[in-house]
């Protein structure tokens, strides 16, 4: 009998080490990106599941296995954008900053992704509002928490903004700018986004100097003499 040559057999060696979920972990990526960008083109309420289908390139079969209906698949494409947003404003940080240079370079970071990933900025600052108005409170509680435990409890005692209202404001500059087909525009947004996201927990005067510090890094560096 003839012997088989290690390249016969590697396609076998490659499907045992494959992990047996991938297909279903890439369908499921494919739907969320499907529903996100269809959101960003007709709104959630004109979406239908024909239009994941369609944008996923999968059979109805599929996306019922994985979600039971739109909605589902919605708070999924949420939940990941959501996720996103976090990982993405903890990678920003390192242990060596202040608190506020800390929400300084995460409020950034931020910005900068939604500004990259327009249809999740949509998605995330006017679909999901529009779908669940109670959106803001879940918003508000991830974001607060994190913002003020970076302090330890170790606060100025001058008078400060209200957590609640400057995060209200902070997120109507978004909701305008993205609503308005500017997503690509919203780093500009920092100087604000950084003195509302500070000034209730770092006071006025700190809130102030990094939102000015936003102005300074922007500004083009002299050529450095030859």
């Amino acid at each position: 009998m003839q012997k088989q040559s290690s390249s016969e057999t590697l396609p076998n060696v490659l499907k045992l080490t494959v992990p047996s979920d991938i297909g279903v972990q890439s369908q499921s990526e494919r739907m969320i990106d499907a529903m996100i960008a269809s959101c960003a083109e007709k709104t959630y309420s004109e979406t239908t599941i024909g239009d994941v289908v369609r944008g996923a390139s999968i059979s109805r079969t599929t996306f019922y296995k994985r979600f039971p209906d739109k909605r589902s698949c919605f708070d999924a494409a949420l939940d990941h954008g959501i996720e996103l947003v976090a990982s993405t404003a903890a990678a920003s940080r390192s242990s060596d900053d202040s608190p506020p240079e800390a929400v300084r370079k995460a409020a950034g970071a931020v910005l900068e992704l939604l500004a990259s990933q327009p249809d999740l900025a949509r998605l995330l600052a006017v679909e999901a509002v529009a779908v669940d108005p109670a959106i803001s409170g879940r918003y508000r509680a991830l974001l607060l928490p994190a913002v003020e435990g970076l302090w330890n409890g170790d606060r100025p005692t001058e008078p400060r903004t209200s957590p609640s209202l400057a995060f209200g404001r902070g997120q109507l500059l978004i909701f305008n700018q993205v609503a308005a087909g500017r997503a690509e525009d919203l780093p500009d947004l920092l100087p604000e986004v950084v003195y509302l996201a500070l000034a209730p927990f770092a006071g006025h005067q700190e809130a102030l100097q990094q939102s000015r510090q936003v102005d300074e890094d922007s500004q083009p560096q002299p050529a450095t003499p030859s």
